[in-house]
């Protein structure tokens, strides 16, 4: 049976993702979107690649939550975007409301759905879906650490001069300036960066990785980044879909893991059919493990703020 993904939100990233989503082969997708006719001519748009790229999904948009009835996968990109000056931060108020409206309709259609949160900032609005939803934790789950680590291995390769296929390395903790992207893991196919580049320079490339973000924004002005988190949300929609068991970054609920337990945070976890299946933990050392509880304390400041 085709699998139906539903996206709220018909801006830069929910477009970006209906058409990894597609072009992936996920199955039928729902783009949806307050703004009557926006949903409507991207669906159409993108529906009408089918025979260019060879897919015969179906892609629909649409202003009724109803047409999203029956969804295996609901994503939420809805939401306000960072302007140059803003922090995720200062988003926060604004996008509680959207992500509340958008979870309890959705959930109202889609009662056995997985929900993946891409709306800003993440740490607090996978928080806020989880407790509009009433969903089991494992079903509510943050994009971040996916599209973390694709900028940091990005900007590694580039300095080693490889394919960004061939470096693996992983961010962990809140998507944002306290994020926690491990020098001490990442490797060339096996080989430690540390033995590849000096200090100085790995120090850089993980701050141009806690600051990816805000790169983007500052040279857009009127918006952020929208490709690489778009496909990052696939990414792991996709590991549901084919229950494929990858092990992603992405902001889970902890319960006991790396001694953190009742928010949700930046960490590696398996991916199947039933959302997360478990969380990989492992030992880190007193810094990371400082810098981790950073992370924890941003994300309950923002926990907080949301009212739930």
């Amino acid at each position: 049976m085709r699998k139906k993904i539903t996206i709220i939100g018909a801006g830069n990233v929910g477009a970006t993702a209906a058409h990894w989503a597609v072009v992936r082969g996920l199955g039928d997708v729902v783009l949806l979107d307050v703004v009557e006719g926006v949903p409507q001519g991207k669906a159409l748009d993108l529906w009408q690649s089918g025979p260019v790229e060879n897919f015969a999904w179906g892609v629909k948009g649409s202003n009724d939550y109803a047409d999203t009835a029956g969804s295996d996968i609901v994503i939420i990109t809805a939401g306000l975007a960072r302007k140059p000056g803003m922090s995720r931060d200062d988003l926060l108020a604004k996008n509680v409301a959207i992500v509340k409206t958008c979870t309890a309709e959705a959930v109202k259609y889609s009662p056995d759905c997985v929900l993946i949160v891409v709306t800003n900032p993440i740490d607090a609005m996978v928080y806020t879906a989880f407790k509009v939803s009433g969903f089991p934790p494992n079903r509510v789950i943050g994009m971040a650490g996916v599209l973390d680590s694709a900028r940091y291995r990005t900007f590694l390769a580039d300095a080693l001069g490889v394919a960004p296929s061939d470096v693996n390395a992983m961010v962990m903790g809140i998507h944002g300036d306290n994020m926690l992207p491990l020098p001490r893991l990442a490797n060339v196919a096996g080989v430690p960066i540390s033995d590849l580049l000096s200090e100085e320079k790995i120090n850089e490339i993980v701050k141009r990785t806690q600051m990816g973000g805000i790169e983007i924004v500052n040279h857009l002005k009127t918006g952020s980044a929208f490709y690489t988190p778009g496909l990052s949300a696939i990414e792991m929609a996709e590991a549901i879909v084919k229950d494929s068991k990858r092990v992603l970054p992405c902001a889970a609920y902890l319960e006991g893991e790396f001694g953190i337990s009742g928010c949700f945070l930046g960490v590696p976890v398996v991916l199947g059919e039933k959302g997360v299946e478990r969380i990989i933990e492992f030992e880190l050392t007193s810094e990371e493990k400082a810098a981790l509880n950073e992370s924890v304390a941003a994300v309950q400041n923002q926990m907080a703020d949301t009212g739930l």
